[in-house]
């Protein structure tokens, strides 16, 4: 069964992700550039996932393999021959077609035979002392919901004690998307073979995958001189992003932010805004908002600058600011209209956000110097679909928005998808369940604001920004657990976090210091 407390990917695995189809045609070019065989890959998978299993399972000694009708069950057939020749006991249930096995699987299924092993077919009763399940049904080029007998196998893993280890992902999970259309295996280890591939960081993903193994298969000198559209971001490149202030610098170095919003009501929304941005090193943070919200924001954080939203204060504050940002409790009355229309024709850098987001969708425009953050029901608005649509294909929805909204999306979830239309897609590899919590994005816009004002790309400011705001989450989570986390507790480890200089966030014992 999955382990579902808070897990964290080995900082080993590559930032450069594969697309499915794209990795499946590179694949044989790859070998056949240095000199492999295809049969030569799948013997080096079979290996690779014989010593993640030894490793992180030392005292499981009866395997259950599945074994599918294609090269995942061929990797299945190796890693059963090597566990047999180690003294394992191994009970391996294949399924049946009447197409012919790939060459590379029948070679595999071969070398097991003339092992000595068995193959059972996928209805038989499952052993009793069965303490470790290897998944080899299903591979990346799965589009659409398990058939049976495969799915009746899958729910049978699932309910399972043993733990599963999925070899290159786990059957159910769409290798492009992220989606589970139907039965889908919970794994509590994945090993991925080649490169990573997007459905394994994005959609349902860390609901199945476990913890995430990556094995090249000796391809990397290959993999080093291509280049992909898409890449993972974790909190290791947080220092490439902050790199240490100059001694001399002053506040007017590090942005100038204006946040706009708060209407009747909504008070903590732009407040937590406003200290966001200040906490990620904005060098001075005006607040235009609602009268009535102007001293309780000041008596709760004096450092911000707080004022009442008029015609006069907002010309004053767009001339004022580098950086803008605007939705957080805006509204979507007339008092949060106006403001918006005041903003909309700015050139400066800018970051709208929740309302700002569903008066969008009303009004559409494009335009290059906005970054956009919307979780997917605000995506489905902007999209005019439903949600289901929009988390089916994550990625495909975050480049249907720029394309009709233009500049940078930053499409919220479990597994963020960052897209532009110059640098392609980021998928963020940070954050937590603990996350799920109202106030949440009201600090993200923050975040990216203030980076936006230290002069980062939009694209590298949502980038880090993200990073930054799923790192202070992990270290809270490291030390806390998940349940009962709150936005504003965000900011005892964000300022820590976005110092990168002073301290690793990716070393577990670094982690557990953020929070003390």
């Amino acid at each position: 069964m999955t382990d579902h407390r808070m897990t964290r990917n080995p900082a080993s695995i590559p930032h450069t992700i594969w697309s499915a189809d794209g990795l499946r045609r590179a694949e044989k070019e790859a070998a056949d550039a240095l000199g492999l065989t295809l049969y030569e890959l799948m013997q080096r998978a079979g290996a690779a996932t014989f010593d993640v299993a030894c490793d992180n399972f030392p005292s499981a000694t009866h395997w259950l393999i599945l074994c599918g009708h294609g090269n995942n069950g061929g990797d299945g057939y190796v890693v059963a021959r090597l566990a047999q020749a180690a003294g394992i006991t191994v009970t391996l249930l294949a399924l049946e077609s009447d197409k012919p096995l790939p060459e590379e699987a029948a070679q595999a299924r071969d070398a097991w035979l003339n092992a000595g092993g068995i193959i059972h077919a996928p209805d038989i009763p499952w052993p009793e002392e069965v303490d470790l399940i290897l998944d080899a049904l299903l591979g990346t080029g799965l589009t659409n919901a398990p058939r049976e007998p495969v799915a009746s196998l899958i729910d049978r893993a699932n309910a399972h004690s043993a733990p599963v280890i999925a070899l290159d992902i786990p059957s159910g999970l769409l290798a492009q998307t992220g989606a589970t259309p139907g039965a889908v295996i919970h794994a509590a280890r994945t090993i991925t073979f080649i490169a990573l591939k997007p459905g394994l960081l994005t959609g349902k993903a860390r609901d199945v995958t476990g913890v995430l193994h990556h094995h090249a298969l000796g391809l990397e000198s290959w993999l080093s001189a291509q280049t992909t559209s898409l890449q993972r971001v974790d909190a290791s490149q947080l220092e490439h992003w902050l790199p240490p202030r100059r001694p001399t610098s002053h506040k007017g170095d590090h942005g100038k932010v204006v946040i706009i919003g708060g209407d009747h009501g909504t008070a903590g929304a732009i407040r937590m805004t406003g200290e966001a941005a200040l906490r990620a090193g904005a060098g001075l943070v005006r607040v235009l908002t609602r009268n009535e919200n102007v001293g309780p924001i000041i008596t709760a954080r004096p450092e911000l600058m707080v004022h009442e939203l008029t015609a006069q204060s907002i010309d004053e504050g767009l001339a004022w600011a580098d950086v803008i940002v605007i939705g957080p409790g805006l509204g979507q009355q007339a008092w949060g209209k106006q403001a918006l229309r005041k903003v909309e024709s700015v050139r400066k850098p800018m970051l709208w956000d929740a309302d700002a987001l569903n008066l969008l969708a009303i009004n559409p425009d494009k335009r290059h110097n906005r970054v956009l953050t919307p979780h997917p029901g605000e995506a489905a608005r902007l999209l005019n679909c439903n949600v289901t649509e929009i988390e089916s294909d994550r990625l495909l929805s975050a480049q249907r928005l720029v394309k009709r909204y233009g500049g940078v999306v930053v499409l919220k979830g479990a597994g963020t998808v960052i897209a532009d239309e110059a640098h392609g897609i980021a998928i963020v590899d940070a954050g937590n369940a603990g996350m799920a919590s109202g106030g949440m994005g009201d600090v993200l816009s923050g975040i990216i604001g203030a980076l936006l004002g230290q002069r980062l790309s939009p694209y590298d400011a949502a980038c880090a920004g993200c990073v930054a705001h799923g790192a202070a989450a992990d270290a809270l989570a490291a030390r806390n657990g998940t349940r009962g986390m709150l936005a504003t507790d965000l900011f005892l480890t964000l300022k820590r976090v976005v110092n990168p200089d002073v301290i690793d966030v990716n070393h577990d014992k670094s982690s557990d210091s953020l929070t003390q």
